[in-house]
């Protein structure tokens, strides 16, 4: 998911799907020195004035004016992935006559595209479409649609029982949206939430949504063969494949050409990236055995080749998949950024086995320590930790805070689990976990990370960083912010400079979450 860095060092992942934690985020803070308000506003339950790239509560559609007739207005909650379908979606409309707007008020046509990872995600999005229908009784020709993961999950529910949308589509169907919108406009049932095992829209130039014009995300491959058992994504989003490596370079080179300086690689796991010219489905061209294979090392070396100034960030890595050839590459090149995300999850080898993440403490550790050799202690590394999942004891969750120990993340996603329908462990386990030990047990972790969070960054106080520009700060105009290779976030004074721009900053202090520091030569 898009995630968003607050002041006490760990990073929460600000979405509506995660506003649960804010029930028990309370009991975390003591001795912060927090006002309610500052905390309130750092879960995102009251609104702050930050830049949109940040916020990872809710993305809405930019204003666009371009002379076309009609409107349409998009809410994207959840991962990177949704925001960036988004984009894919609103150049489609683009074509079919469509600007977009920011006001839900002025739309023709309204869509939420939505996530099914968490329960708290789903009563999200049923809320608005329930303020939407009040909209439409004012309009009635106004058409809701419903885009996503929620829409596989939950098609018939939403379209034919509770009569709540007009359409229903996929992920892998959003080329079908023109003749899905001609359905609904006749009163038909439009519903596709086919899911393709060739669909990777790699010929869809995306409108750039709420863009600040120096980062942006690129879809290097879609769906997910992993089956955790906690995860509803290769359910709703379909089998893994690959999209052409030409095209992600062409994409890449064009954004470097209108002035974009960082891309970002995404997929739902970069390291299982596999494309011949014969076959873009991974299982299809592993049977096949197919000789000539872009993988994911190759595809960063062709992106950072575009030029030296053009940054190369990827999410996410999968600690089965991880290679040392992809360290090599990262090693090679300047503008491939020194910072991985590897989610853990667990750090004890029975739960992770009982997750299905193929991979056991040992392994991953492993992987730790080539990271550490092949990029050096500064390289950030971040992770995602589920805590209270099914069976887990009280040894078993100290295993997480001693990987902890080990790792020293720079920061880290941190969940108490919630059972989602359809997964394999809401089939094969009992969510056996009391309520009030997920959250101990979560309130232990995120202490654990605010340690080591503030602990990483006071390492990087008398050093000197290259940051990218990306805007001003949140907190003035006369302060601007950017990120080091490590993907932290550095504040400074704004003097002359523009977005945009790479600079070195002296970093001269720190909080767990952020750095600050002054511009030098």
């Amino acid at each position: 998911m898009l995630q968003h860095n607050n002041s006490s060092g760990i990073r929460l992942t600000n979405c509506h799907s995660f506003r649960e934690f804010s029930i028990f985020a309370l009991l975390f803070i003591a001795g912060l020195n927090y006002t309610m308000k500052n905390l309130i506003q750092e879960i995102d339950l009251l609104p702050q004035e930050q830049p949109a790239e940040e916020s990872c509560a809710v993305k809405v559609s930019a204003e666009q004016n371009t002379g076309k007739a009609r409107k349409l207005y998009i809410e994207s909650y959840g991962c990177q992935m949704n925001f960036s379908d988004s984009e894919i979606v609103s150049s489609i409309m683009q074509k079919e006559g469509f600007d977009t707007t920011s006001q839900a008020e002025h739309a023709d046509i309204i869509f939420l595209n939505t996530c099914s990872i968490r329960e708290k995600a789903e009563q999200t999005v049923r809320n608005r479409l329930t303020h939407f229908n009040g909209l439409k009784k004012q309009k009635p020709e106004l058409m809701v649609g419903i885009l996503g993961c929620m829409a596989e999950r939950l098609k018939e529910k939403l379209l034919e029982e509770e009569k709540i949308v007009d359409l229903v589509v996929g992920p892998d169907a959003y080329r079908d949206l023109p003749k899905l919108i001609s359905s609904a406009d006749e009163g038909q049932k439009a519903v596709n939430v086919f899911l393709s095992r060739e669909e990777t829209y790699a010929d869809i130039s995306p409108v750039r949504l709420n863009s600040n014009g120096v980062t942006a995300f690129i879809s290097i491959m879609r769906g997910c063969d992993n089956m955790c058992s906690f995860c509803v994504v290769p359910f709703t989003r379909g089998r893994e494949r690959s999209r052409d490596p030409h095209s992600i370079v062409a994409e890449a080179r064009q954004l470097f050409e209108q002035g974009f300086r960082e891309v970002t690689l995404l997929g739902q796991n970069v390291d299982s990236y596999k494309w011949s010219a014969e076959e873009n489905n991974k299982a299809k061209l592993e049977k096949a055995g197919v000789s000539e294979i872009v993988n994911f090392a190759h595809l960063l070396q062709m992106v950072a080749e575009i030029s030296p100034d053009l940054r190369v960030r990827f999410s996410t890595s999968h600690p089965k998949d991880i290679t040392d050839e992809v360290l090599h590459t990262m090693a090679r090149y300047e503008n491939i950024c020194k910072y991985i995300h590897l989610p853990a999850q667990s750090g004890n080898s029975r739960v992770l086995s009982i997750m299905n993440r193929t991979y056991d403490r040992d392994w991953y550790l492993g992987r730790v320590a080539a990271i550490r050799s092949i990029l050096g202690e500064e390289c950030g590394i971040s992770s995602d930790f589920i805590a209270g999942f099914c069976t887990e004891t009280e040894e078993e969750h100290k295993d997480t805070l001693s990987l902890m120990d080990l790792v020293k993340y720079d920061f880290s996603y941190m969940f108490f689990y919630s059972e989602r329908p359809g997964t394999l462990a809401a089939k094969k386990f009992e969510d056996d976990i009391p309520l009030e030990v997920k959250k101990r047990r979560l309130s232990e972790i995120i202490q654990k990370q605010q340690h080591y969070a503030l602990e990483r960054n006071k390492l990087d106080v008398g050093k000197v960083h290259k940051v990218l520009i990306e805007g001003f700060s949140r907190k003035s105009d006369e302060q601007l912010q950017g990120r080091n290779t490590a993907n932290k976030v550095i504040i400074f004074d704004k003097g002359n400079l523009q977005k945009g721009q790479y600079v070195n900053v002296l970093v001269t202090g720190c909080t767990g979450a952020t750095l600050f520091g002054e511009v030098v030569d």
